[in-house]
């Protein structure tokens, strides 16, 4: 949920409603007005189940076609959109022979959440393809920091003092600075990683000022059960204050209305490659 202060307020229920069910005619119209509304939403759900799963079995470059379709139109719809939105291919649980073929036509921005996993797979396909962009957009471990600045070409996922600190020491050892994106919590959600919004300021302070660390833009992941728009306009207002050019929001489901609010970075992965094997 949004912090409590930009939360709606909840509607409320009526206390005094019968339990018990009044088997009267207008009770028994309701009831069947309430069937034939059921049956209309379970043949809509259906339907969009069946859109979603012939989506899911296009091949990777011909789904990875209608998504950047998708993205001008919503840039070509948008009042003020970001200057650019760069696609990012989320490849995460997808083997080599289904990221191949965005490879092939022409691709090169990929987005992997595990530094393993993505040690695993991207070192030979950078060989092939040496002008690859891979972001990682998971939590990192400060013991993975050194892995991570290798392999990653922008890490999207600064959240705390003691990884920010590790990634000052490992920029200056290597002399390989990464651009950063700090992810925000904006539904305070305590499985998630990331900064409460009321933290955020002071982070990212700390580490583009004090650290003098290379922050180019935000993340946020919003509830999944929770209108993304709130969540973006909270996640483009924080970048605003501190004159932060990027903003790295939107995923399959709502890569579109991140547009209307400026994303910069639109992270996509099941529309493109369908559900993940691992």
């Amino acid at each position: 949920m949004l912090p409590r202060g930009n939360a709606r307020a909840a509607a409320t229920g009526s206390s005094n409603r019968s339990s018990s069910v009044i088997r009267t005619r207008a009770g028994n119209l309701h009831c069947a007005a309430r069937l034939r509304a059921a049956a209309a939403l379970a043949s809509l759900s259906l339907a969009s189940f069946s859109k979603m799963s012939s989506h899911a079995q296009l091949s990777p470059a011909t789904a990875f076609a209608d998504v950047s379709a998708r993205i001008e139109k919503a840039r070509a719809a948008a009042i003020r959109p970001a200057p650019f939105t760069t696609l990012i291919a989320v490849s995460k649980g997808h083997e080599e022979e289904r990221i191949r073929p965005l490879l092939q036509a022409g691709h090169r921005i990929f987005g992997e959440s595990r530094v393993q996993e993505a040690k695993a797979k991207w070192p030979a396909l950078r060989r092939a393809y040496p002008n690859l962009e891979l972001h990682l957009i998971g939590p990192l471990q400060t013991n993975k920091v050194r892995e991570a600045v290798a392999l990653f070409d922008s890490i999207q996922t600064v959240d705390r003092p003691r990884l920010a600190g590790a990634l000052k020491a490992e920029f200056a050892r290597t002399g390989r600075a990464l651009p950063l994106f700090i992810q925000i919590n904006t539904g305070e959600e305590m499985q998630k990683a990331g900064l409460a919004p009321a933290d955020a300021s002071h982070f990212i302070i700390h580490c583009r000022d004090e650290l003098q660390l290379p922050v180019r833009g935000l993340m946020c992941i919003p509830p999944a059960h929770e209108p993304a728009a709130p969540h973006f306009a909270l996640l483009q207002k924080l970048a605003h204050e501190h004159r932060l050019p990027w903003l790295s929001m939107g995923m399959s489901d709502d890569f579109e209305t991140a547009i209307k609010f400026g994303a910069t970075h639109v992270r996509v992965g099941s529309a493109i490659f369908g559900a993940r094997s691992t």
